[in-house]
């Protein structure tokens, strides 16, 4: 596999402020998915291999979508909770699949962190950050640290190579959506040493029956304007669905946008979906957010969550039923009638 020049470039560094630190926090963003776990324990693995530092991952939110709890258990991971986190406790925090000021992390705004290694567009508040590495081209965040991987000479054990491949498949479904050479070189070289029983079931996790009600509800709450298709899960205890409800409405024929919406501990959190060269989800959600809440993603995926600051359930509402109508104003499907997926 080539290594790109950036990694080349930028290992010695992140080895040195390593090895200059005896207790590391990898923090992820909230609700995390297989690239961010299956990154996180690749940056773990470098550090225990190469230095002498204590690392611990932690995150907020849940774990809810099936293949997403099915890795951490086939990982047998020890993640933490950012709520019972004492961050001075740590001398060296790093990000990963994530930057801080996105609204995606439970990171405090007063904690800068010192590493961030990320696949998503730079933020202002990253160039703070003592050590970036952010490569907003490539398809998976797992992808650059194999590249740390490979350089560093670790060998990828069977675990690792299967959370890795998981974490670039998923990211770029199956190199579907926006995924370059180093996420095909990837893949090629870590499928030998994963376990290909196991990555089938992970992709195929269990559910509770709790699930099927959520995506009925969803379905039936499911409105198409021309091209878009606009749904809400209302209050939810799960909003990994949310993403997840999006990318399944994306599969009908006609569509090519998609927005899915919930309201979770205290925030409405918004998932959008696009397909064709000419979308931009990332764009989209900024202009749908902006001013009221974050979000950020990539040009046929995004997402976003604006804090409901103490409203009513009733102004919840009225706030999810305005960003569902600035959403097909920004996509040119304002003017059509409403129809229901499901008669």
């Amino acid at each position: 596999m080539q290594i790109n020049e950036k990694t080349h470039s930028r290992f010695k560094k992140l080895i040195e402020l390593l090895k200059q630190h005896s207790r590391l926090l990898i923090v992820l963003q909230d609700n995390p998915d297989p690239d961010a776990i299956a990154a996180a324990c690749a940056l773990r693995k470098i550090a225990n291999s190469l230095t002498e530092i204590k690392c611990s991952i932690a995150h907020g939110g849940t774990i809810g979508r099936a293949e997403n709890r099915a890795l951490v258990n086939y990982l047998n991971l020890n993640l933490h909770s950012c709520s019972g986190i004492d961050f001075g406790k740590f001398d060296l925090i790093a990000m990963v699949d994530a930057q801080p000021a996105t609204g995606n992390t439970s990171l405090p705004e007063s904690v800068v962190p010192n590493i961030v290694i990320d696949h998503h567009p730079a933020r202002r508040k990253s160039r703070q950050v003592q050590f970036t590495d952010i490569r907003s081209r490539y398809g998976a965040t797992s992808t650059i640290l194999l590249e740390y991987l490979i350089k560093a000479d670790i060998a990828v054990d069977m675990q690792l190579a299967t959370a890795l491949l998981y974490g670039i498949r998923s990211d770029t479904q199956d190199l579907g959506r926006e995924a370059i050479k180093s996420d095909i070189e990837a893949i090629e070289f870590l499928y030998p040493f994963a376990n290909k029983r196991m990555l089938s079931e992970i992709q195929i996790g269990s559910v509770p029956r709790e699930y099927f009600q959520m995506l009925e509800s969803a379905l039936r709450n499911a409105r198409v304007y021309g091209n878009s298709i606009i749904t809400s899960l209302g209050t939810i205890t799960n909003p990994d669905m949310i993403g997840e409800v999006a990318d399944l409405l994306l599969r009908e024929e006609k569509t090519t946008w998609t927005m899915c919406s919930g309201i979770f501990e205290g925030r409405i959190l918004i998932s959008i979906r696009a397909m064709g060269p000419d979308y931009r989800a990332d764009k989209v959600i900024k202009r749908l957010v902006a001013r009221k809440g974050t979000g950020g993603g990539h040009m046929t995926y995004a997402g976003g969550q604006v804090p409901l600051q103490h409203k009513t359930a009733g102004e919840a509402a009225k706030l999810e039923k305005y960003l569902e109508k600035k959403f097909l104003k920004i996509t040119g499907s304002s003017h059509l009638a409403a129809e229901k997926l499901i008669l």
